[in-house]
């Protein structure tokens, strides 16, 4: 095991403040950085020795043997556990977990996105399959906290082992539901959950406490498990390693890894990079970001993915169709440029509405109103490919169009599905109607 690296930017809010020096002894679990407003505690996951505090992380060198045991958080208030053990949303938001669950939903709903939105990640389905138990525990101490009279687990009905393992689980619970999503991106986003469990369609700027609810990835749920049954700080997490490696594509699914790995040395461990590659993502397909093999895990890494090389557009000009659901125009024109093309024109979902901070939010995640017009303009502005980043049903209506006008298509996430051998994003198979399904225990 090399350094650990951990960055003090692991959560919605400010860096937090480092609390040990070059130097220090540290044990797993101990604290090492506090937050100084909005933030969460940031734990040593190994013990060792503190090498350096740099500007914007803490760099630990862990000791040769490794104990099991943690310093435990201290006892206290359910909400106050959760605070003191750091959790943020694990799904990749990172919002400070006590926060959200300070909320008085009075008799409203726990929503346990269980979804595992991105392709290529498994993760959340098989921490249902193998810890159901805490989970399930977890799920209920979120209730208690916040006061809900309900939960609903929203997950995708293709994860049928998952599902089924959730149905005995809850089969005798009165106030905790299962329901059923289809395998359209993206059904993870946390609106995208409201709206189908809820049927309420927040608009961008609303939290789903508008529709008396909380939104808790099925990690988070078991990290306050941990928190409050086992006073566990929250040091771990569980993540996917899939892509071109040694020994094929097949996903490497790993639990409670400490965090400040590397990024190298979990793709070591799932048999090393195979030959030429493409580049490494750090997260999903679709949200996740290019990354270098030093970079460090934190409380929000979903997925490490190895990708093929990129096809070579010989400097063709491009349109770049930016959409809320996936990468920025800076992640997009990264692909663009990777691929050897050349931006001539940039349009903008017309779901997409723009937040305060500059991001992109979709007005309705998932359902999408047409692209002619936008695939209209690549065309006048001299364009020969686009690439897209858009969920499933608005790649389909971007192939209703570009085609007919003779312009080639790539989405996003091509090379990554390619080297996983997923469907490529561009005609939904089914209809949105006929991918709905009977739910309920």
């Amino acid at each position: 095991m090399g350094n650990l690296q951990f960055l003090l930017r692991q959560h919605v809010g400010a860096p937090c403040e480092p609390v040990v020096k070059s130097g220090d002894k540290v044990k797993k679990g101990t604290l090492i950085a506090a937050p100084a407003g909005l933030g969460a505690n940031i734990f040593s996951s190994v013990y060792g020795t503190v090498q350096d505090v740099a500007g914007d992380r803490i760099i630990i060198e862990p000791d040769k043997v490794q104990e099991e045991e943690f310093v435990p958080i201290q006892d206290g208030s359910h909400l106050d556990m959760v605070k003191e053990a750091g959790i943020v949303g694990m799904g990749g938001a990172g919002f400070p977990t006590g926060v959200k669950l300070g909320t008085d939903l009075n008799g409203g709903y726990i929503l346990v996105n269980a979804v595992e939105c991105e392709p290529g990640l498994y993760h959340n389905i098989r921490q249902i399959e193998d810890n159901i138990e805490m989970t399930l525990k977890g799920v209920k101490y979120c209730m208690e906290i916040s006061n809900a009279a309900k939960a609903v687990f929203a997950i995708k009905a293709k994860n049928k082992k998952a599902v089924e393992t959730l149905r005995k689980a809850v089969h005798d619970e009165d106030n905790i539901f299962i329901h059923l999503l289809p395998d359209i991106y993206p059904m993870g986003e946390e609106r995208a959950v409201v709206r189908e469990v809820l049927g309420k369609l927040l608009d961008p700027t609303q939290l789903p406490s508008a529709a008396d609810s909380i939104v808790v990835n099925v990690e988070t749920a078991l990290r306050v498990a941990e928190a409050i049954d086992l006073k566990k700080p929250c040091f771990s997490k569980n993540l996917t390693v899939i892509g071109k490696l040694h020994g094929g594509n097949a996903p490497h699914v790993y639990m409670d890894v400490p965090v400040g790995t590397s990024v190298e040395e979990l793709i070591e461990r799932s048999g090393g990079i195979d030959g030429v590659y493409g580049e490494v993502i750090m997260g999903g397909p679709f949200t996740g970001h290019s990354t270098a093999l030093d970079v460090p895990i934190t409380k929000t890494t979903g997925g490490i993915i190895v990708t093929m090389e990129f096809p070579d557009l010989h400097g063709a000009p491009v349109g770049l169709l930016i959409c809320a659901c996936a990468g920025n125009e800076a992640r997009m024109r990264e692909v663009c440029t990777k691929m050897n093309g050349n931006v001539v024109s940039v349009g903008t979902c017309k779901n997409a509405f723009e937040m305060k901070n500059g991001t992109l939010k979709c007005q309705d995640p998932g359902n999408c109103p047409g692209q002619a017009q936008k695939c209209l303009q690549f065309k006048k502005d001299g364009a020969e490919y686009i690439i897209i980043g858009n969920c499933s049903d608005c790649s389909n209506t971007v192939m209703g169009s570009a085609p007919k006008m003779k312009l080639k298509v790539f989405h996003l996430t091509d090379h990554v599905m390619r080297t996983i051998g997923h469907p490529l994003y561009r005609r939904l198979t089914v209809s949105k109607q006929e991918a709905q399904l009977p739910n309920g225990k």
